[in-house]
């Protein structure tokens, strides 16, 4: 059984928490950058993946380990001083996505 509450449409400022409209505008232009960013960030993640494969081949290749756990370190606290403490853990996820994909 459907109700005239099924069949309403969300307005702008349903969607996005908003109180007017103007508001609503705002937060709907800045979302449609921050899935852009994401979008480039996706590929900039992936990008990494793939040079971060090279290396492990090459490496591995020298007769080295898969993993650099120095290099990692550094990482770490690039991204730490960087960002702060939730840097930190951006870097964990990213050096875990990088890692054994060879």
């Amino acid at each position: 059984m459907s109700t005239a509450a099924d069949t309403t449409t969300h307005t702008s400022t349903d969607r996005t928490g908003a109180r007017t409209e103007e508001a609503a505008d705002v937060i709907a232009g800045a979302r449609e950058r921050i899935d852009t960013l994401d979008d480039r960030i996706i590929g900039l993640v992936q990008e990494r993946m793939a040079i971060s494969a090279v290396i492990q081949e090459a490496r591995i290749a020298s007769g080295g380990r898969r993993v650099n756990l120095s290099r990692e370190m550094d990482v770490l606290g690039h991204y730490r001083d960087a960002l702060g403490k939730p840097g930190t853990s951006l870097a964990m996820t990213l050096l875990e996505l990088c890692r054994g994909r060879v």
